[in-house]
């Protein structure tokens, strides 16, 4: 197994999961205040990414992908407010079951392995550029 090359696959993979997890994120964060449309109605609800591994038969690397993007089923948090356009019959209005704390967690989470996983690639790169060097 060439191991510089695999270096960057798996880098690589981790890169992608990583920059799909900070969209899902963002996309939680731009609808943590939402309402449903209609009285009663469900808002937002958030989503959260899930990762698998999968072998590349090409370098023997053991990738991550995204597994699935799946909606959390926890409960919607619910204010009183029977003014608002979608307050149900009792006067209540659902609210996004996102918490910004926890986005923002996990934004600075996936950002942070996405630059160490960037900096693995650039090791990677100099190694193989060493590597070069002594062999020319």
């Amino acid at each position: 197994m060439d191991q510089l090359g695999a270096i960057s696959k798996i880098a690589g993979s981790a890169m992608r999961v990583q920059a799909e997890r900070l969209r899902v994120v963002s996309e939680n964060l731009a609808n943590a205040d939402s309402t449903g449309t209609a009285p009663g109605a469900d808002p937002y609800r958030r989503k959260v990414v899930s990762f698998d591994s999968l072998l590349d038969a090409a370098s023997g690397a053991r990738l991550v992908q995204v597994g699935a993007v799946s909606e959390d089923a926890s409960a919607f948090r619910v204010e009183y407010d029977p003014g608002h356009p979608a307050a149900d019959t009792e006067g209540y209005v659902k609210l996004s079951n996102v918490n910004p704390m926890i986005e923002l967690a996990n934004m600075r989470e996936a950002a942070r392995s996405y630059e160490a996983n960037l900096n693995i690639m650039e090791a990677g790169r100099k190694m193989r550029s060493q590597l070069i060097d002594l062999l020319g």
